[in-house]
């Protein structure tokens, strides 16, 4: 199973991004997908999760400006990041709870990050 996280880039200040993340493989079924950040010098950080029924979490410092969202027949899950300010500045990093084919079992997978960098 590989997860390829894609739509980093340089934002000004109060600019959008989406971000994108697509699992492939032997893939029988995809819990939890998630998004987490990790800025220079910072531990990584969950940014926001969504479960296969669609439920949300978000961290306080992205609610109301992150929408995370999941496409299931395309093992995608999305990050739309608009009001975006300078201390979002970070690799993102994508996550998938996966059930690989012949497996009963869920393992997490990260996939490689994408750097979003927010500055004038």
């Amino acid at each position: 199973v590989q997860l390829q996280a894609s739509g980093g880039g340089l934002v000004q200040p109060g600019g959008s991004l989406r971000l994108s993340c697509a699992a492939s493989g032997s893939i029988f079924n995809i819990n939890v997908m998630g998004w987490s950040r990790q800025a220079p010098g910072k531990q990584r950080e969950l940014v926001a999760r969504i479960t296969s029924g669609g439920s949300t979490n978000y961290a306080d410092s992205v609610k109301g400006r992150f929408t995370i969202s999941r496409d299931n027949a395309k093992n995608t899950v999305y990050l739309q990041m608009n009001s975006l300010k300078p201390e979002d500045t970070a690799v993102y990093y994508c996550n998938a709870a996966v059930r690989a084919v012949g497996s009963i079992y869920y393992t997490n997978h990260w996939g490689q990050g994408t750097l979003v960098t927010v500055s004038s």
